[in-house]
């Protein structure tokens, strides 16, 4: 049984009529752990429960500690956490909550996944938060659900982007349900365009430092397959700044009375925009578990 929960997709009255087209929204926020992680994190806690591991042992800057920390106290497999120092203590404190042995190294999620490589190798199944076909596999459930209430495809996609593994799977969701030509519209900010940075060069390119308020979208490499199915399937990288995205965060508040993190922002940034969308537009709210009023 998948650790997942589906969840709503619903129609945002005043996002379709600024934009003049129906909006759709897919409240990953609605998951028990918050976010969209907890798709592709339940895939990897299910590989972990398969194999007979008796640890897990991830990396985050947040949500996807957070998520993998709801998942192994589902299953009952002790989980270990490494964060780095930029990591909020109130998300710190919800990973704990959980049941997981949370420890702090480094100044970004890089250091932190450095450490946590190094204390899997010890006896431990390490859970990457991003880069795993069982992550983009997980994440790919979400486009399953949306295909499955809509009657027609969407017109395009707007997405945040941080490591890659939710647009990685949402990709492959498209493909999955037939909608391959959808058009998808990825978003970063600009502290943190890892991506929209791979994809200028056209080959992974590691950013100096994380100068962003979304901390959780703070990956200095995007990954790979994130990289190369961007190519493919044509994906459009934009970036907003950290002001646009925290006025998209309040003004969805207002409007929705859901509170939602920078990170997912971002991708509200470009809805609430005046960039060309062709619709209806399907926007991923991904993100909540780090928001603070």
């Amino acid at each position: 049984m998948p650790l997942h929960i589906p969840t709503p997709l619903v129609r945002s009255t005043p996002l379709s009529a600024h934009r003049s087209t129906d909006v759709w929204l897919k409240l990953e926020s609605a998951q028990p752990a918050g976010s969209f992680k907890q798709r592709g994190m339940g895939a990897m806690v299910e590989e972990a429960v398969a194999t007979g591991a008796e640890r897990v042992v991830t990396s985050s800057g947040g949500n996807a500690g957070l998520a993998v920390a709801v998942c192994c106290r589902e299953v009952g497999i002790p989980c270990v956490v490494v964060v780095p120092r930029r990591t909020g203590e109130l998300m710190k404190a919800r990973i704990a909550a959980e049941g997981a042995d949370v420890r702090v190294h480094g100044e970004v999620w890089d250091d932190a996944h450095e450490h946590a490589t190094e204390l899997a190798a010890d006896g431990g199944f390490l859970v990457h938060p991003f880069d795993h076909p069982a992550v983009w596999r997980g994440n790919a459930t979400l486009v399953h659900e949306v295909a499955e209430a809509m009657p027609s495809p969407p017109g395009s996609v707007v997405v945040s982007v941080g490591g890659g593994g939710l647009l990685a799977g949402v990709l492959q969701g498209l493909r999955d349900v037939g909608w391959a030509d959808v058009p998808v519209v990825a978003v970063e900010t600009h502290g943190t365009a890892s991506l929209a940075a791979a994809l200028a060069a056209g080959r992974l390119v590691t950013l100096p430092d994380i100068t962003s308020i979304a901390l959780t979208l703070g990956a200095k490499t995007v990954a790979e397959e994130a990289r190369v199915r961007s190519v493919e399937h044509g994906v459009r990288a934009v970036q907003v700044s950290d002001r646009a995205a925290v006025d998209a965060l309040e003004r969805f508040l207002f409007d929705h009375r859901v509170l939602v993190e920078p990170a997912c922002g971002a991708a509200l940034a470009v809805a609430y925009g005046d960039d060309e969308l062709p619709g209806p537009v399907l926007v991923v709210v991904c993100l909540g578990a780090a928001a603070t009023p």
